[in-house]
């Protein structure tokens, strides 16, 4: 993503949100590229697992697609990167993510897609991308928030 593209988007069905998430995320960084953390946050429902869908399935992921709700995180090993899905929507303390070992993902060659990552404050990396989702009367909102790191 550059400062040029649009700031928010208005999807009206899981297919467009999914196209969505396949533009803006469905092309690898360059071999490697730092770690890129992505926060996807939301209300249940407006879309943030179907935007992780589409770009998964843009960057590669053939087959089931799991959500990561129960497992907290799906890891996806592709030729040109690994993509970490994580959703904290169960996690009861920042603590907990300790456990899953995610200083061994965070280095070159991986993407983060992290649901609800008000969950793990304190313990997940900084967001080079962070999108709200919101559902509207015209759609699914999903806006762009600034952040301090630049999109590589």
């Amino acid at each position: 993503m550059t400062s040029g593209e649009p700031q928010a988007w208005v999807t009206r069905s899981g297919d467009e949100t999914e196209a969505l998430g396949a533009s803006l995320l469905g092309t690898p960084a360059p071999a490697g590229s730092p770690c890129r953390v992505v926060f996807l946050r939301g209300e249940l429902g407006s879309g943030k697992s179907t935007f992780a869908r589409g770009a998964l399935r843009a960057l590669g992921v053939r087959g089931p697609i799991k959500s990561p709700s129960y497992t907290l995180l799906e890891s996806y090993e592709l030729p040109a990167m690994t993509v970490v899905h994580l959703d904290l929507y169960r996690l009861l303390d920042p603590e907990e993510l300790e456990h899953l070992g995610l200083a061994d993902y965070h280095r070159p060659g991986f993407l983060w897609l992290v649901e609800w990552p008000e969950r793990g404050v304190g313990r997940l990396p900084a967001a080079d991308l962070d999108l709200q989702f919101v559902i509207g009367s015209d759609g699914h909102r999903i806006e762009r928030i600034e952040t301090f790191k630049p999109v590589k």
